[in-house]
């Protein structure tokens, strides 16, 4: 049986800045993405992405992303807006749909027949998880799954504390795997685990306080860091909190960042602060284009896409929207939406096709990433469908 991921429809202004760029099954709702949730749920492995916003994308790792067809069982096509727990899910042979407190949430292809879109059709099981209405969800997936997340890691083998850290709360809830800590970091296992994979490298001055994840090879360079999801490959230094760093971002420099989302290969200028609470204390809303919604959120601060960059001393508004490849500079009040490869906060000039790919092809080898024939293309592909909209 194959597992199929069915995106949301697009354009759709509540998954921005991420639609249109990257599947939303590649975004990561706690620890581990959408994706990952609903295969270790199914326990089955994911054969292709279908949607037309995030056709032709391609990092190496993620399964064929395909514009919508027709599914020939036995599969399950399954909703990349919901993140289930990841919990087993044991299908029976009359199970058609999954649900979650009445909306179905997959369908069950049985074997001679063809799934060729949603139905409400066929005996449901019902599924634990989470709905996601846009990007800004995966924080709130973020508060919910994250310390279980942690806590699933302590299954595997993990290495003595390490020396001269200091502890506060319970020592076995310190999981580094590979990880270099240096003396005098300190480790807060008060309110969840602290999570650390191979190469992850923390230098002294830093507070890491669960639940926590770095992923592999990321940097923490110092300051508190807390409730959140760093790397894989990802520099971070300042005050962070519930936020997710999808991976490959830098925020090398002191600045807050609560309650965001940071997208792949993201540059955050020194200084780079974001708001996460309005004055009022009241829901924040947000602006995409000429779109407006709210988020039934108190706490969020900004959503940012893939390959945008910051220049120093940026501050960003409650509930702030960056486009993928946005440069944002020369404005003393950032507005709260940023178009793609807006050069410039205003966003009246465009970072041209060429300009966005060399620009690419200089970060990625700082990363060790190749800027293969692969990854040119699908960044073209990218430019083209956002330029166009």
């Amino acid at each position: 049986m194959n597992l199929y991921l069915l995106e949301p429809d697009q354009p759709d202004p509540a998954w921005a800045p991420f639609a249109g760029v990257r599947p939303v099954a590649e975004l990561r709702a706690g620890v581990w993405k959408i994706r990952e949730r609903w295969e270790a749920a199914l326990d089955l492995d994911t054969a292709a992405i279908l949607g037309a916003h995030c056709a032709h994308f391609h990092e190496g790792s993620e399964p064929p992303c395909r514009e919508l067809s027709s599914v020939p069982g036995p599969a399950v096509v399954a909703a990349s807006w919901f993140a289930p727990t990841g919990a087993p899910v044991t299908l029976q042979p009359s199970t058609r749909r999954l649900a979650h407190q009445g909306h179905t949430v997959a369908w069950v292809v049985p074997n001679g027949s063809t799934w060729s879109g949603p139905a409400e059709a066929g005996e449901a099981l019902e599924l634990d998880g989470l709905p996601l209405r846009g990007t800004f969800d995966l924080v709130t997936a973020l508060e919910r799954y994250l310390a279980s997340d942690c806590l699933g890691f302590r299954a595997a083998p993990v290495d003595p504390v390490p020396a001269a850290a200091i502890v506060l709360g319970d020592p076995a809830l310190i999981l580094c795997r590979g990880a270099l800590v240096e003396p005098g970091v300190v480790f807060d296992t008060r309110h969840g685990a602290v999570v650390l994979e191979a190469g992850v490298e923390v230098r002294h001055g830093t507070r890491l306080e669960g639940p926590l994840f770095a992923g592999d090879k990321s940097r923490l360079l110092g300051d508190s860091l807390r409730a959140s999801v760093l790397g894989p490959r990802c520099t971070v230094k300042g005050e962070v909190s519930t936020s997710i760093f999808q991976g490959y971002a830098n925020k090398a420099h002191d600045g807050f960042v609560g309650h965001s989302i940071i997208g792949h290969w993201v540059n955050l200028g020194a200084g780079t602060t974001t708001s996460n609470l309005k004055n009022t204390y009241g829901e924040i809303s947000l602006s995409v284009g000429h779109a407006r919604f709210g988020t039934g959120r108190q706490f969020l601060g900004s959503l940012i896409g893939d390959h945008a960059k910051t220049a120093i001393g940026t501050m960003l508004p409650t509930g702030t929207v960056i486009g993928a490849g946005a440069n944002v500079f020369g404005a003393a009040q950032v507005p709260k939406y940023i178009p793609p490869f807006a050069w410039g906060s205003d966003g009246k000039e465009r970072m041209n096709e060429e300009g966005f790919l060399t620009v690419a092809q200089r970060v990625m080898p700082r990363r060790e990433v190749a800027f293969t024939a692969e990854r040119r293309a699908a960044l073209s592909a990218t430019w083209k469908r956002l330029s166009a909209g």
